[in-house]
């Protein structure tokens, strides 16, 4: 994709035109790079199954509330999300210790092991497209992401 779209010649918009531009393209190119890899392990969690995974594999059991609270979604999204993993053997529920009338959720042995496939293959996947890349480079690129992440988080829980 060209920079064609930065209509002004101050060099911040051209260079932020050119962020959102890039930004677009990762995404389309992300989500169609892990629809035609062919490896199963990309395949056996959905994103949202993945992300709820890997939040609760890192932070420990949580209800609904904390977790949607969180990953800044709706409770009730995370709340279909959640009964469909449950379903599937992903995840587990059991009484809140703090209040008694609600519940945590936490993974399972299954939903762990599912969510390390995907984490794997997905790490060996980034492996082979950055192979070329330096180690500072890679590292560069995880610490802008990082405040990419960041940055459009605190913007996502000030609204």
């Amino acid at each position: 994709m060209s920079d064609d779209h930065a209509t002004g010649t101050d060099p911040d918009e051209i260079t932020l035109g050119r962020i959102e531009t890039e930004v677009a393209l990762l995404m389309r190119l992300v989500e169609a790079t892990r629809r035609a890899t062919g490896t199963a392990e990309h395949r056996v969690l959905d994103r949202a199954a993945y992300v709820i995974l890997r939040h609760l594999s890192a932070a420990g059991p949580q209800n609904v509330s904390a977790l949607a609270a969180r990953l800044n979604l709706d409770g009730s999204t995370v709340t279909r999300q959640v009964s469909a993993m449950q379903r599937d053997g992903l995840i587990a529920r059991a009484p809140d210790p703090a209040d008694g009338r609600g519940t945590v959720i936490s993974p399972t042995a299954a939903g762990l092991q599912r969510m390390a496939a995907v984490q794997a293959a997905r790490t060996r996947l980034y492996g082979d497209l950055l192979a070329d890349w330096t180690g500072d480079d890679r590292d560069t690129l995880a610490t802008m992401l990082r405040r990419l992440n960041e940055a459009l988080e605190t913007r996502s829980r000030r609204r």
